[in-house]
């Protein structure tokens, strides 16, 4: 399956997918999301998908099976407190956080099969202002916040209890508000860094990477040689870790680097063919064979070969464009489609992937999702 995220209603559009594309779009969830979504997330088991929008409740959740939405999960007895700005499972599936406007400004419950339990006790530090990412690590063992105020990234121990004492800020903050968020864990020799934490965000140098330690933040890894050139969207690692990719506000709109326990390698040479615009999204396919940026001009979507060597030679743009800004991008699961959401109608494109690029554009799924996409994701 493939959700989309959008901002008219029903909020949030899902369809069957399979070699074919798109198929017909499931019914509407019987109680739509509120307003306005901004990023929608399955569940790692594919038993359930979460939205996270304006308007109370600010999350909204619903089983899922190959039938579609099924009944709307009850609301959790207490409410996240503002707009839902981003949701996320933990690893196994146990727990859903929320990050959003207004005190306390990220707010988790365990999850099951009945859907929202009782909401966690807030931290007892809380993040500093607005949430606008969060990201548990891989092992589950740690949570991360991203917000607009110092120090713009908050971090705390998970466990089945929730929210631990938060760690001690870095040493070295990030320098401006924390757009997104990311951990990676990486298979590398030198155990005492094999887990880092990333942040993306306004002012230079657009982008602040730690060590990832059972105490929390180690010390900021040096700020790369060659930095971003405007204020970080997003930041991601591939899947293998070995390389660091952040999409920011200025040409060349993406940057990529080598990624070790070290830290930032000498950045990658810029593709000799740049996004042409403001860089919102970024993904590295699975195999780590292609890494593809959503942006704000025309042709909206731009991907590449990946490598050791970095960048290869930008693929031939689709056939047929996305309509409007891209805001997000990602490939499926088996690296076969990539899909984006996009500004302008028909909000949602997908296309075959192959390592010779985007295929012919799926048709549009029958039924149009309504409204700027906000965000799009494929089922397990």
């Amino acid at each position: 399956a493939i959700a989309v995220a959008h901002y008219t209603s029903p909020y949030v559009s899902a369809y069957p997918w399979s070699g074919s594309g798109f198929g017909t779009k499931y019914a509407n969830p019987s109680t739509l999301p509120a307003s306005n979504s901004k990023h929608v997330d399955f569940s790692p088991d594919g038993s359930a998908i979460a939205v996270a929008h304006n308007t109370s409740p600010y999350v909204s959740a619903y089983p899922w099976s190959g039938s579609g939405f099924g009944t709307k999960y009850s609301n959790p007895s207490a409410l996240p407190t503002g707009n839902g700005n981003e949701v996320s499972f933990s690893s196994d599936g146990s727990a859903i956080a929320v990050a959003h406007t207004t005190s306390p400004y990220v707010t988790a419950y365990p999850w099951s099969g009945s859907g929202f339990g009782t909401k966690f006790s807030n931290p007892s530090t809380l993040p500093a202002n607005t949430g606008i990412g969060v990201a548990f690590s891989s092992d589950g063992l740690a949570i991360a916040v991203s917000h607009d105020v110092t120090p713009f990234v908050s971090a705390y121990p998970w466990s089945g209890s929730g929210f631990g004492s938060k760690y001690s800020n870095p040493s070295t903050l990030p320098t401006g508000t924390g757009r997104g968020v990311a951990f990676s864990t990486v298979g590398d020799p030198q155990t005492a860094y094999n887990k880092y934490v990333a942040v993306s965000h306004a002012t230079s140098p657009y982008v602040s990477a730690y060590p990832w330690l059972s105490s929390g933040f180690g010390t900021k890894f040096s700020n790369p040689s060659a930095l971003p050139a405007g204020t970080g969207s997003g930041v991601g690692f591939s899947h293998d870790s070995s390389a660091i990719a952040v999409v920011h506000s200025s040409s060349p709109y993406v940057s990529a680097y080598p990624w070790s326990g070290s830290g930032f390698g000498t950045k990658f040479a810029n593709p000799s063919t740049l996004p042409t615009g403001s860089g919102f999204g970024v993904a590295f396919s699975l195999d780590g064979s292609a890494i593809a940026v959503s942006h704000n001009t025309s042709p909206f979507v731009s991907a590449y070969p990946w490598s050791g060597s970095g960048f290869g030679t930008k693929f031939a743009n689709p056939s047929t464009l996305p309509v409007g800004t891209g805001r997000d991008v990602t490939f499926s699961p088996d690296g076969s489609a990539l899909a984006v959401a996009h500004a302008t109608n028909p909000i949602v494109s997908a296309y075959p992937w192959s390592g010779s690029g985007f295929g012919t554009k799926f048709a549009n799924p029958s039924t149009l999702p309504a409204g700027s996409g906000g965000g799009v994701s494929f089922s397990p």
